[in-house]
């Protein structure tokens, strides 16, 4: 008797999108990248999507136009299509965004929001940001702990885009609240993030409306963003008032969370790589920026706060990945995180390096709908995680990393909480600055 050959074994495909697959998605990315790097797979809502995971291909991915961001072109019924997206937009006619249009139409609304969001704007507003920062610390500073999502990470960039967008101080507790549904549950019951989606659409139509009745006829200094999307115009065309609530919605919803997950997923990973974070405690005491620069593109890179692009739609057959075909209709979901660890674009991809110089990573996009708000979130991420090292230097976690809990939500990728413990600074050392959250 002979043995036979037996089949070479080979690895199931990976469980996604469970709970343990939350807290480390990495390996199971790693396995996507090497045998099936453009995966069809039944999503927790039920909708079936093509995952791309190699770094070319999702640069490919991102950029080609025969992929449209506008859900009308998803080949399931239109009762199924509100599984994509974010939950209550299509019955608050919010859907005339950036991230659901394609060119001409997206071409058009990024001109005009260009002129209204630029870099100066943002750059001005900096010294806010540092502001807002410091008044958060001092709010947990004196007492040696805190949870750095709920009282640090979550409110800086609520109140930061609500200051920007010209929301009044009074109003902004709102919006903190209406952000804090969306985030508890939104990988969970629609219900209460869509409630809160149509509550920020009505007070937002009736903001913009009061503005627009009291525009002055020339921009003051610090005009607030609201104002600057009402009067921004291109060859006398002018956003509508719909267009204007859409994009002051995609600004704060989009704005808000990635930079919770950035300033959350940057410290985390910091106190997780003690030479690292010493390295760059060491650079800021010497008053050096450039590592901070560079250390921030590095976290983003290494666990960023977007795991998934936003969704796509075959308007075409599309070939991805060496010829896999996506059929028109098709849903396609690039993976960010995965993309940014793959081997064949980046030396030593699960290495935290952040003096790393080689690193375009794709953690805002790429092509027409690259993140307009990336100027900003990098403003917010690097003031708060500087801020955060300078004032709190032995900052360190207050339970084992093994209990700390991901939100299981499919776009973004952040943490529940993160508990924290360091010695307390007394009141007479807090930074005093101008009232700002109250």
């Amino acid at each position: 008797m002979t043995d036979e050959p037996r089949p070479a074994r080979t690895n199931p495909t990976p469980e996604l999108f469970t709970w343990e697959f939350a807290a480390d998605p990495y390996p199971a990315y790693a396995w996507l990248r090497e045998h099936a790097p453009v995966h069809r797979t039944r999503l927790p809502s039920g909708v079936e999507a093509w995952l791309v995971t190699r770094y070319a291909d999702a640069k490919q991915a991102l950029a080609d136009q025969r992929l449209s961001k506008n859900p009308a072109h998803h080949d399931e019924p239109a009762h199924a299509r509100g599984r994509t997206g974010i939950p209550g937009e299509r019955k608050a006619e919010l859907m005339t965004h950036l991230l659901n249009i394609d060119p001409p139409d997206h071409t058009r609304l990024r001109r005009l929001v260009s002129k209204a969001f630029t870099p100066r704007r943002v750059a001005e507003f900096a010294p806010r940001v540092q502001e807002l920062t410091d008044r958060l610390i001092d709010g947990f500073a004196g007492r040696g702990s805190a949870d750095l999502i709920h009282e640090f990470a979550f409110p800086l960039p609520i109140y930061a885009i609500c200051d920007m967008l010209g929301v009044p101080r009074e109003d902004q507790d709102d919006f903190r609240d209406w952000a804090g549904m969306m985030i508890r549950h939104g990988g969970g019951p629609r219900g209460g993030v869509a409630r809160s989606v149509k509550k920020m659409r009505g007070y937002l139509a009736d903001l913009i409306h009061r503005k627009r009745e009291a525009l002055p006829e020339a921009p003051g200094p610090g005009e607030d963003l609201i104002s600057g999307l009402i009067r921004a115009s291109d060859h006398g065309e002018h956003l509508t008032e719909n267009e204007a609530a859409a994009m002051a919605f995609i600004l704060l919803f989009a704005g808000f969370e990635t930079t919770v997950n950035l300033i959350g997923n940057g410290t985390y990973a910091l106190l997780g790589h003690p030479e690292q974070r010493a390295r760059l405690q060491g650079s800021l005491a010497r008053g050096e920026r450039s590592l901070l620069e560079t250390g921030v593109e590095e976290l983003l890179r290494y666990d960023g706060p977007v795991e998934l692009a936003t969704w796509r739609f075959a308007t075409q057959p599309v070939a991805i990945g060496g010829g896999q075909d996506i059929a028109p209709g098709d849903p396609v979901l690039v993976v960010l995180a995965a993309a940014d660890r793959d081997p064949e674009r980046f030396a030593d991809p699960d290495v935290l390096d952040l003096a790393r110089r080689d690193n375009q990573h794709l953690g805002y996009g790429h092509g027409i709908h690259y993140c307009l708000g990336a100027p900003l979130a990098r403003i917010e991420g690097q003031t708060a995680l500087a801020t955060l090292l300078t004032r709190l230097p032995d900052l360190r976690l207050a339970v084992d990393s093994a209990d700390l809990r991901w939100r299981g939500g499919l776009i973004m990728r952040g943490l529940r909480t993160l508990p924290v413990e360091f010695t307390p600074i007394p009141e007479k050392d807090h930074f005093r600055t101008a009232d700002s959250t109250e």
